[in-house]
């Protein structure tokens, strides 16, 4: 493992087993149709094409495996014909999911709430985030001097994730700002402009906000709580499409190690160009992400949940939902109950 996996791996190993929950991991519904086709070399699959559509956010993070599994025809050779649709927060993805017209998604921090509360079921981790940033305004430097300032932030995402655990670590909550709840573009014009005192967000609006203006401070971000934290970014589906297209799901993720195993460790500059062009941004805008997370391989994952680390990990993940308030005590469950261990087993056999 890596050395941010293994700075975190004993803590994430005291997270204890927590209580009953909402829902069983499964596979989910039909694929959605259509639409832009994965590239590369591969081998004709051996299995039945399914259509499937893949929601994902504009960013490195949200994209790296996701192109690279499309570039080198990692999807094609899992007899996957992938479209793509873009969105600006995981809750949204979500919805889109539990409306049928998503089949796969990617979601940052702040949604695993929903997956705790049985809205999705997890079926890979991604990577371990450092994309999130509450950043103060010009005559702020402390997380203290926000107290009765105006925050922008965005509801049920990792921006109100990094929100809650800044303002815990000092001794204050929500009651102590103006909280302004916005989407994450709004989040920063309001920024930008003046509009707010502050704003709590992820990359690469956080580096844009950062780059962009004069007199801002970086008051927090996901290394701040490394020793008693942890922000992940997962894979999910719904329960229902995972219980009738396991096989699909096994074959999605299986598609995302191979090309995690490609891109984690090298080849960053091929796979920001890539995502630049798929997001329609300017190549060093994404490339500049890349220091945003620990990119962990596929056989990374696959050791991790094996050896118990990657429980660890979402236990203690949930453990900081609660101590935030983003989850209640009536949702605390064992994260078996919507983390797929055995899909990404299952999927590492390749």
């Amino acid at each position: 493992m890596k050395k941010f996996l293994a700075m975190l791996l004993t803590v994430a190993m005291l997270g204890g087993a927590l209580a009953a929950c909402g829902g069983n991991p499964a596979p989910a519904n039909s694929p959605a149709g259509g639409g832009e086709t994965a590239s590369g070399n591969s081998e004709t699959p051996s299995v039945e094409t399914v259509d499937i559509n893949i929601g994902y956010m504009p960013n490195y993070g949200g994209m790296w495996s996701m192109m690279t599994a499309a570039q080198k025809g990692f999807f094609e050779e899992e007899g996957l014909n992938v479209s793509f649709t873009e969105f600006q927060d995981g809750p949204t993805i979500i919805a889109a999911m539990e409306n049928g017209s998503v089949n796969f998604g990617y979601i940052g921090q702040g949604a695993h709430k929903l997956c705790v509360q049985g809205n999705a079921t997890i079926i890979a981790l991604s990577h371990i985030s450092n994309g999130d940033a509450l950043i103060g305004g010009p005559g702020i430097t402390t997380v203290e001097d926000l107290k009765g300032k105006t925050v922008a932030y965005s509801s049920g995402t990792s921006s109100e994730d990094i929100l809650r655990n800044s303002l815990a670590a000092h001794g204050m909550t929500m009651d102590d700002i103006t909280a302004m709840d916005m989407d994450a573009a709004s989040v920063v014009t309001a920024m930008m402009s003046g509009g707010v005192d502050a704003c709590a967000t992820w990359s690469p609006n956080s580096l844009t906000i950062l780059e962009g203006m004069s007199d801002t401070t970086k008051l927090a971000d996901n290394m701040t709580f490394s020793d008693t934290s942890v922000s992940l970014a997962s894979w999910i589906v719904t329960p229902k499409y995972l219980e009738e297209n396991r096989d699909v799901a096994v074959r999605f993720v299986r598609a995302l190690f191979k090309a995690m195993d490609y891109a984690a460790d090298e080849h960053h500059d091929e796979v920001a160009q890539w995502c630049a062009d798929k997001a329609k941004l300017d190549y060093d805008t994404m490339y500049n992400q890349r220091g945003d997370a620990d990119w962990l391989t596929g056989k990374e994952v696959v050791d991790g949940v094996s050896d118990g680390t990657v429980k660890g990990y979402y236990e203690l993940q949930q453990k900081n939902l609660l101590d935030g308030g983003s989850i209640t005590e009536e949702d605390v469950c064992p994260v078996e109950d919507y983390v797929a261990f055995d899909l990404m087993t299952e999927a590492g056999n390749y």
